[in-house]
């Protein structure tokens, strides 16, 4: 990316990312209901409160704009008692504590049937990319779509997220974590295709091949809509009874 071009894509950056008033889908979880259900690799889908959510929102017609790995307690790193990995806007990738989230609606998204060996591949391939910028002309072609109707077709929406520059020293939240779990070769959602398995005993057989989705065209509602990562929700898991809700006026 040329100077020009990457000063009016840092300078972009920082205004897409200012907060802006919205109304969430539902009520942010409590800290402490969203700590105590964490563990770590699992990752958190954050509905976004800045202007960069909007486009984010129209073009994976989803709810959650962000993402971030939970790594836990990690030493030497800020926010090492109990931290995320991220890929930040303006800051790049980098790791952020629990106030980062704080206010926010949320989802926990867990990949299933992980060993405490493939929990740490997964957060450390996203540890050691701490310090790649964002991918800022992936900024620049998000900010087309922040007119409240953009004309783009809903099957191109998807690859509109995955217009950047293709450095792989770049990042966007969603690719990053993506390629965190597709260095352990886990699925996230992976492009099938029937091909012919044609034996002697079966002449007409076909099988089935999964192949790796690019991670630039992951989008964070893509790890709730896994069929391989299991939805943890923080007031369910606190032992939630219905029972017990302060209902207003008598029944």
């Amino acid at each position: 990316m040329n100077p020009i071009l990457q000063s009016f894509g840092a300078a972009l950056a920082r205004w897409l990312s200012a907060p802006r008033h919205h109304h969430s889908a539902s009520r942010p979880t409590p800290l402490d209901r969203l700590r105590a259900s964490l563990r770590p690799a699992d990752v958190l889908l954050i509905e976004g409160n800045s202007r960069v959510s909007v486009a984010i929102k129209y073009l994976t017609q989803s709810t959650w704009s962000h993402a971030a790995l939970y790594v836990g307690p990690l030493e030497g790193l800020a926010h090492g008692d109990d931290c995320f990995i991220e890929a930040d806007l303006v800051e790049g990738v980098r790791s952020v504590g629990f106030d980062a989230f704080a206010g926010c609606h949320t989802r926990i998204c867990r990949a299933v049937g992980l060993s405490d060996g493939e929990r740490r591949a997964v957060i450390d391939y996203a540890v050691n990319r701490i310090g790649h910028k964002y991918d800022l002309k992936n900024v620049v072609d998000l900010a087309r779509y922040l007119v409240p109707t953009p004309p783009v077709p809903s099957n191109w929406r998807r690859r509109m997220i995955a217009l950047g520059s293709g450095d792989p020293t770049r990042a966007i939240c969603s690719s990053l974590i993506a390629d965190a779990f597709q260095s352990i070769r886990y699925p996230i959602l992976p492009v099938f295709e029937e091909a012919a398995a044609a034996t002697p005993e079966c002449p007409d057989c076909l099988a089935e091949r999964w192949h790796v989705r690019h991670a630039s065209l992951y989008t964070p509602r893509d790890f709730d809509a896994s069929p391989y990562f299991e939805v943890v929700k923080p007031t369910i898991e606190s032992g939630f009874d219905f029972r017990k809700m302060p209902w207003a006026g008598a029944r």
